[in-house]
């Protein structure tokens, strides 16, 4: 097995010694010379802008009525509690946190009542939209020629006449 390495290298490594390079340039004419196009789009944005109207709540003790209740029923029981003396102050006070209770309900529907909806402002809103437009581009000229049975491509900014090649032979 290193025996036949050892030859391989050897063989290899001769032949390099002896291997030479023939480079040489030579021109082929052009059969055919089109100009390319490519299709290019651009999207380029935009905003669509409106007015928009949007409910504003102007009354903030919509659905308060808990509230009304609750704040009548402290203060009645309170009042309540100052009025009745002996005996008669629990019940004075109880009475008091009743008749507060309703109160305060009632007057936080009546002022529910008189809440005529809500309220409108103007909001811009907007939309960002693109605009697509395609043309077509010059890239420049496809330059085609034949040479020993093979096509060649060249593409330049002009069109050509010929066509340069540059050969290496290798031995």
């Amino acid at each position: 097995m290193k025996k036949s390495l050892i030859l391989i290298s050897a063989v290899a490594f001769c032949t390099s010694l002896f291997a030479e390079t023939i480079s040489y340039s030579d021109s082929v004419r052009v059969i055919k010379s089109s100009p390319e196009y490519r299709t290019v789009t651009t999207r380029t944005p935009y905003q669509e802008c409106w007015d928009e109207q949007v409910p504003v709540s102007s009354n903030n003790n919509v659905g308060n009525d808990n509230i009304g209740a609750l704040i009548g029923g402290v203060a009645g029981g309170i009042l309540g509690h100052q009025v009745g003396g002996g005996s008669g102050k629990t019940a004075a006070t109880v009475g008091g946190a009743i008749i507060g209770t309703l109160v305060g309900k009632n007057l936080s529907q009546n002022q529910n009542q008189n809440y005529n909806g809500p309220t409108y402002r103007n909001q811009r809103k907007c939309v960002t939209k693109y605009e697509e437009r395609s043309s077509e581009k010059f890239v420049g000229y496809k330059n085609i020629a034949n040479y020993r049975g093979k096509t060649i491509v060249k593409y330049s900014d002009r069109p050509l006449h010929r066509i340069r090649l540059y050969i290496s032979v290798n031995y």
